[in-house]
């Protein structure tokens, strides 16, 4: 559950951990491995749930951690970044999510840093503290950075900064193509060049399949040379990429209604119901979200109508119903009995469709058919072999 974080405003919220301890010989047999990236929208969390699973097939006690957390939420009375909260309700670690996430920035924290009110070797203790812990209770442990290289920088506490101090090798993952791999890639090694920091392995995500191999081999004969391992990940999926019916109606902060048993259904193509009626249907796609204003009647009674045949059930996977006016009775018993799943909001038809199109999908942890399809495929593309290898 999402907090109300003004109570945190100019603090910076940490997460206390108590009693760390380390026994120096379960430290010396747990493994790390720190996951950096070149940038937001790459994949990282895919790639993450990826390895814990492929990891836990190999390990009995695979932990995980996220020791700065830029985005935070509420979860069992701890404030804790929103991937390590993914991560522990995804693999049953609930209890510990405090050492999962150790330090989290809330409102303010820039600012306390820069005015000298908090300080580096303070929050580099919290995090090492909570490090040990795991370290104490894992054979391996995954570590997970916090955007580009450079986040954090204000902590002095970057990814490469936060590698060197955590002493774990690192598997850069980068989105798919070969010249701006190679860019985003050469912009970041420079921060881990810089620390010292081997980055040893590329994880190359969102390939695009036919150009699979070509991709992976050009990039080889770039990185090779200079000692990092490249390997591919995920072929770029709009099954993945693409959000379900539930991550929109979070992301609309409004209740999805109808048949709630579609909530998980992906959303490939969103239009825009602005045509004429016939002219919306003609253009329909497969699985495709309208935008239909609450004064439209005719158009929200045809999809309504068309929703139950099944040659347009694959097309139309649900309504958001924008607008002021009220939708009349009799259109809104035809929606209901339909059971089309639909979002009723009062917003403009502009302000929705805006919001909608420029959001780009997270997985959630009630994203079950992503994650089961996530863990299934990572079995048969990612070299889990060669990861192990660095470590």
């Amino acid at each position: 559950m999402y907090t109300d974080l003004a109570r945190t405003e100019e603090l910076f919220i940490l997460n206390e951990v108590k009693n760390a301890t380390c026994h120096p010989g379960d430290c010396f047999m747990c493994k790390k491995l720190f996951i950096a990236a070149t940038g937001q929208h790459c994949g990282k969390t895919t790639i993450n749930l990826s390895l814990m699973h492929l990891a836990l097939q190999r390990y009995d006690r695979v932990c995980y951690m996220k020791p700065l957390g830029p985005k935070c939420q509420e979860f069992n009375g701890v404030i804790a970044d929103k991937d390590a909260v993914l991560m522990a309700r995804v693999f049953g670690q609930e209890d510990r999510i405090a050492l999962m996430s150790p330090l989290v920035l809330g409102k303010g924290a820039t600012r306390r840093f820069l005015d000298g009110e908090l300080y580096r070797e303070w929050a580099a203790e919290k995090i090492l503290s909570a490090c040990r812990e795991l370290e104490a209770q894992c054979d391996l442990l995954l570590i997970e950075g916090a955007g580009h290289g450079g986040v954090g920088s204000v902590v002095g506490l970057n990814n490469a900064e936060m590698a060197k101090m955590l002493d774990a090798p690192v598997v850069m993952v980068a989105g798919g193509g070969i010249g701006n791999v190679v860019d985003s890639v050469r912009l970041n090694l420079a921060l881990y060049d810089q620390e010292g920091v081997s980055v040893r392995m590329l994880l190359v995500n969102k390939l695009i399949a036919e150009k699979r191999q070509s991709s992976l081999a050009y990039l080889e004969k770039y990185f090779g040379p200079k000692g990092i391992k490249v390997c591919g990940a995920f072929d770029y999926s709009p099954v993945l990429a693409n959000p379900t019916l539930q991550n929109l109606s979070k992301l609309l902060d409004h209740p999805l209604q109808g048949d709630l048993s579609k909530r998980q259904r992906i959303i490939h193509n969103i239009h825009l119901g602005a045509a004429s009626s016939q002219k919306v249907i003609d253009h329909l796609q497969d699985s495709t979200l309208l935008i239909t204003t609450s004064s439209r009647d005719e158009l929200l009674v045809t999809l309504s109508s068309l929703y139950n045949i099944p040659a347009y059930h694959r097309q139309i996977a649900g309504i958001v119903i924008p607008g002021h006016t009220p939708v009349s009775a009799i259109t809104q018993r035809i929606i209901d009995d339909s059971g089309i799943p639909y979002i009723r909001i009062e917003q403009t038809t502009a302000e929705v469709f805006t919001t909608l199109t420029a959001h780009v999908s997270k997985i959630s942890a009630e994203d079950t058919e992503k994650i089961s399809l996530v863990t299934s495929q990572a079995e048969q593309v990612i070299d889990f072999n060669a990861i192990e290898h660095i470590l």
